[in-house]
């Protein structure tokens, strides 16, 4: 006989996983007991050793589908005699080093039940089980215990505490575990803000098919609902959102009724469908569609909450489902203060009692290779965090400041967090530095040392600048484009010398000068520029980013071509010649803008990035590209840049010829491509480095996505691009995280 200690860390709470060691402890004839811990899991076992031994190789092959296993440790320790198995209390250690599980979407067996008017549960909003659930949205402090989440507020009545108590229940120790006797409840509001007697769930639907606004209290945050159908609902919810073009997700009823709207692949329905339910960036079928986005895709999700598969019931196929948020601020998450916010936007209120924690907007991604390809990483996904190389110590990366997110690491793990949004005001800024505090105190982090961008003006870099001084801890400030490229790096694990192609709209440079589509080689310690493009002159400073037209008169006056077609084209040409704030910018998202107005597609946006989303819309077929010229910069003749002049003046005399702009638009992507190829050969010939990895919010651009990897192949280069996080703003603290990792001796 023999006794063993065995402690197991991972995602093991919170996910079924000690009732899940109960039933294969019994499978196997052991005894002893389970707790939970801050750092994971305990258990204390006794029995025969070849029992022992084959339930631990038993345990990482059968495990619960949402637990990750990330170690198994095990040592004999003396003989207690223990009669039978039990779960104890859990046990809260000095340092915590506990993983949480993110929400779930409702499991098959939960549906089941919603649906079976014979189960206690039947048409219950809040159903929920091990396998399935509110998680991170609703977890105060660990042990993930129900004391420490919303859910304390709902004592369990007796027919629950039997489940929660049964370990032959699928609930057995669930700690979101409710039904209707004693769970949260929701209620409907009017417009006003009043209660409205009557079933919650079907005035809600009612007023839905009747063509209203109703605003949803979700898992993460409210939503706005309407139908989809009617161009006029959805140009109603424009007006008193102030969204004029930005589009808007939507919520389908089912996989097949998402084939109605979009193509879907097989891959695609596999993630739309998997348990974690982000907003999948789907092909339109048609123009029909073009109130609720202008581009080439629909975003698409199913429902993820019991309450959203009741409120579709089996009569509503499809609603848009957008973020019920005012400009610029975090998704609304209280009740009172939604329904003062969203008063005159919402014609009606669906709410229930159960607060939420923790602010997490829905997932946003593309299906690249078969996998997330992440515009926005958030519910589903955090606080799973990124295993990365082994860190020094306890460290904080602050992030950008547009699409804004944190990394708190330590041991193996990078936190990154939810989506936060643009640091522009304090209500976001609030939320940024609420998080950082939740997401210390939930993993048990105290920063010894605190990375940030090197931009003085990100909310987020003053934050580290004060932070670092007030509380004496060590600051290390990074270049935006290097934590772009060792974000890439890490979310590949990948170590030692790579060739980093970073493209996005700008990015403080370490000359002080505006940078945005680089060829860089370097590694965690630090990076040599390669190759960049020509600067270009934004008149106007940042009114350029929203104005492109004025991007596309210096792109044009450049080139030496004909700007009469252009708007303000004299006044912009006064400006430009007396230098007058026309900051030069290495932008990759300006060229794309300057091309879009140049080619008429768009000259004024109303959202970030849409010029250039609109030109990948524009796209048709073509093989072509135009001329790919390089020049060396006038101050570093190592440094090679694409002169887009010769491209431009192509560009534009193929226009003026009658050419299509589809056929533009691709052989304009085209020729940026073969210009990136063409780049990272070159670097690797001069380096004999042969990885290459792809970051920066411009290749959010599917079209470049799906041929530039292709043309890196042809040249024998190794190409890596984003998996696990964000390529854009988002996913850039997790480099700055490791290069402040490696700055540390």
């Amino acid at each position: 006989m023999q006794a063993a200690e065995v402690k197991i860390k991972g995602i093991v709470q919170g996910v079924g996983f000690r009732p899940f060691i109960h039933r294969l402890v019994r499978a196997y004839g052991l005894k002893g007991t389970i707790r939970n811990t801050s750092s994971g899991v305990t258990m204390e076992l006794e029995g025969e050793g070849e029992a022992i031994r084959r339930f631990l190789t038993a345990l990482p092959t059968e495990a619960p589908p949402l637990a990750v296993i990330e170690s198994i440790t095990s040592r004999e320790i003396p003989w207690k005699g223990f009669e039978t198995f039990t779960i104890i209390g859990s046990e809260r250690q000095n340092e915590r080093n506990t993983l949480i599980s993110p929400d779930i979407s409702i499991c098959a067996d939960c549906l089941r039940e919603l649906r079976d008017p014979a189960d206690r549960r039947y048409r219950y909003p809040f159903i929920n089980c091990t396998n399935c659930g509110p998680r991170f949205t609703i977890i105060e402090d660990v042990p993930y215990d129900r004391p420490k989440t919303s859910m304390k507020a709902f004592p369990m009545c007796p027919n629950c505490e039997r489940e929660y108590h049964d370990i032959e229940n699928r609930r057995y120790h669930a700690q979101p575990d409710c039904c209707p006797v004693c769970g949260p409840e929701v209620s409907f509001l009017d417009a006003a803000g009043s209660a409205v007697t009557g079933d919650a769930i079907e005035l809600a639907r009612s007023a839905l098919k009747a063509g209203k606004i109703i605003a949803v209290k979700g898992l993460g945050g409210f939503h706005l609902a309407c139908r989809c159908d009617e161009p006029a609902i959805a140009a109603e919810l424009r007006r008193r959102k102030q969204r004029d073009e930005k589009p808007f997700a939507v919520m389908c009823r089912d996989a097949e009724a998402a084939r109605k709207i979009c193509l879907v692949s097989t891959a695609e329905e596999r993630i739309l469908t998997g348990a974690r339910k982000p907003i999948v960036l789907l092909r339109k079928r048609c123009d029909r569609y073009e109130h609720l986005s202008e581009n080439g895709y629909i975003g698409v999700m199913l429902p993820y909450t019991p309450l959203h598969v009741l409120l579709f019931g089996d009569d509503i196929d499809m609603l848009i489902m957008t973020s019920a948020n005012l400009s610029d601020t975090p998704i609304q998450k209280d009740n009172e203060e939604a329904v003062e916010a969203l008063r005159g936007i919402a014609d009606g209120f669906l709410l229930h009692n159960r607060v939420i924690q923790t602010r997490c907007d829905d997932s946003l991604c593309w299906v690249l290779d078969g996998h997330e390809y992440f515009a926005r990483r958030s519910r589903g996904y955090v606080p799973q965090p990124v295993t990365v190389p082994q860190l020094k110590g306890h460290l904080l990366a602050c992030g950008a400041e547009q699409k804004a997110s944190i990394c708190a690491g330590k041991g193996e793990h990078a936190f990154l967090s939810q989506h936060i949004g643009d640091l522009k005001n304090l209500e976001t800024l609030e939320h940024y530095e609420k998080q950082i505090r939740h997401f210390e105190r939930l993993f048990d982090i105290h920063p010894e040392t605190i990375v940030c961008d090197l931009h003085p003006d990100y909310l987020s870099t003053r934050y580290a600048q004060e932070r670092a001084e007030r509380e004496r801890i060590p600051l290390r400030q990074v270049q935006h484009h290097h934590a772009h490229m060792a974000s890439c790096m890490a979310d590949n694990r990948l170590a030692g010398p790579c060739i980093g192609l970073i493209w996005d709209g700008t990015g403080l440079g370490t000359d002080g000068s505006s940078w945005g589509a680089e060829c860089l080689v370097g590694d965690y310690t630090g990076f040599q520029r390669f190759g960049s493009i020509l600067p270009i002159p934004l008149i106007g400073g940042d009114r350029a980013v929203k104005e492109p037209y004025r991007v596309a008169f210096a792109l044009l006056q450049a080139a030496g071509c004909e700007t009469d077609g252009i708007r303000d084209a004299v006044r912009l040409e006064k400006q430009l010649k007396a230098g007058l704030n026309c900051p030069r910018s290495s932008g990759m998202g300006r060229l794309f803008d300057g091309a879009a107005a140049i080619l008429g597609i768009k000259e004024l946006c109303n959202y970030e990035g849409q010029a250039a989303i609109l030109l990948e819309a524009a796209a048709g077929e073509s093989g072509e590209h135009f001329p790919v010229c390089f020049v060396p910069d006038e101050n570093d003749t190592e440094l090679l840049r694409f002169d887009w002049r010769p491209m431009i003046r192509a560009l534009t005399e193929e226009r003026q010829t009658g050419a299509d702009v589809p056929v533009l638009a691709a052989k304009f992507m085209n020729t940026l491509i073969e210009m990136a190829a063409e780049q990272a050969a070159d670097t690797a010939e001069k380096t004999g480095i042969r990885r290459v990895v792809l970051s920066g919010g411009s290749f959010q651009n599917q079209y470049v996505m799906q041929r530039l990897p292709n043309r890196l192949y042809a040249r024998g280069l190794e190409v890596y691009h984003h998996r696990r996080v964000s390529c854009n703003d988002e996913g850039l603290s997790l480099g700055q995280l490791m290069i402040g990792n490696a700055g540390k001796h």
